[in-house]
């Protein structure tokens, strides 16, 4: 995978991020993870294991408004 390649599926994982944090931060932990994995799955990135799970935990973290948006670290395309 090159560096654009990289670069352009964090980006995308990113505008998933800023959409299920804007739209679904306080529903419930079940329906934030569906909507982040077919948001993911649309934007046909995956995420690792311990990048979703910290997302996640931080979108949780917005119901106190005030956490900042997750920001993604790492996601790859999918394949």
């Amino acid at each position: 995978m090159t560096d654009d390649e990289q670069q352009a599926a964090v980006e995308a994982a990113q505008r998933v991020v800023d959409d299920v944090s804007s739209y679904q931060y306080s529903a419930e932990d079940a329906v934030i993870a569906d909507e982040l994995d077919q948001g993911l799955s649309q934007a046909r990135v995956s995420l690792p294991d311990d990048e979703r799970t910290r997302i996640l935990a931080e979108i949780d973290d917005l119901k106190d408004e005030s956490s900042p948006t997750p920001q993604v670290r790492a996601a790859t395309p999918a394949e």
